[in-house]
């Protein structure tokens, strides 16, 4: 009996430490689906030979990512750019950080009713992301391809207020980037983040009419709360997303619609 008794208790005990080990090695990242939580499952098992588990949590909009890093529901996102980030923080007063830029996705102008950029009429509505880093990045997309000037004062935060030049007079439309893929049909042309377009079958080196080069600033990140830069399991996340098993798999599974871009922050 005694014996039975001190089976049970070393089984326990084993038990405990093995949940406590658990618990210890869990990452709780969140992401929009394409392509960050894809890229997140193929980091899956990479992490479980670290001894760290990953529970990816799926977000389809722009803020709640962020907000629920700053409260501590979760450990990193994995969803935006660096001048996103930079302008989120500061509008909501939260110390976020980032230890990691992953890849780049262009930005594209799609469109259901005209096949070339050239056949785009006077008038014509474009549909615009309506979060200020994206807005202005759209905005300098047209203007990098001649169709608008923007006032040079404004930098990247440009709105359609800004605009100082229109010869074709087009009219914008501001949503949710959620939404875009949605509109299509509804106006001359949008502007799509590539996190969206894929999901909606849309690739952007064939569908787009105007495409962002592999120069732009706009690298995707792995982003934490600022104390927590330090945090092992986060760094080895970070490392991770930046290896080569990593870039490779961008590479062979997005075709270019997606740029590798890994880099640890610092280094």
């Amino acid at each position: 009996m005694k014996k039975c008794i001190a089976l049970v208790l070393v089984l326990g005990l084993i038990l405990l430490v093995n949940g406590w080990v658990a618990a210890a090695g869990l990452l709780k990242v969140g992401a929009t689906p394409v392509p960050h939580a894809e890229i997140l499952e193929f980091v899956k098992p990479l992490l479980v030979e670290r001894g760290i588990e990953l529970e990816i949590i799926v977000f389809n909009d722009y803020v709640q990512p962020n907000l629920a890093v700053a409260e501590g529901e979760l450990d990193a996102n994995y969803f935006q750019h660096v001048p996103y980030l930079e302008t989120f923080r500061q509008d909501h007063h939260l110390n976020l950080d980032y230890l990691a830029t992953v890849h780049i996705e262009p930005l594209g102008l799609y469109s259901q009713k005209i096949s070339k950029i050239d056949d785009l009429t006077g008038g014509a509505v474009i549909a615009l992301p309506n979060d200020p880093t994206n807005e202005g990045r759209a905005l300098h997309l047209l203007q990098a391809n001649g169709l608008i000037k923007i006032d040079p004062a404004v930098g990247l935060a440009a709105t359609p207020l800004d605009i100082v030049e229109n010869p074709l007079k087009l009219e914008f439309r501001e949503l949710e980037a959620a939404q875009l893929p949605r509109v299509l049909a509804d106006v001359d042309g949008a502007i799509i983040n590539t996190n969206y377009a894929l999901p909606a079958g849309l690739v952007p080196l064939k569908d787009a009419l105007l495409i962002e080069g592999s120069d732009s600033p706009y690298a995707n990140i792995l982003t934490v709360r600022g104390e927590d830069v330090q945090n092992e399991n986060l760094r080895i996340l970070a490392e991770i997303l930046v290896s080569d098993e990593v870039e490779e798999f961008i590479i062979q599974n997005y075709e270019g619609a997606i740029v590798p871009a890994q880099a640890l922050k610092g280094e």
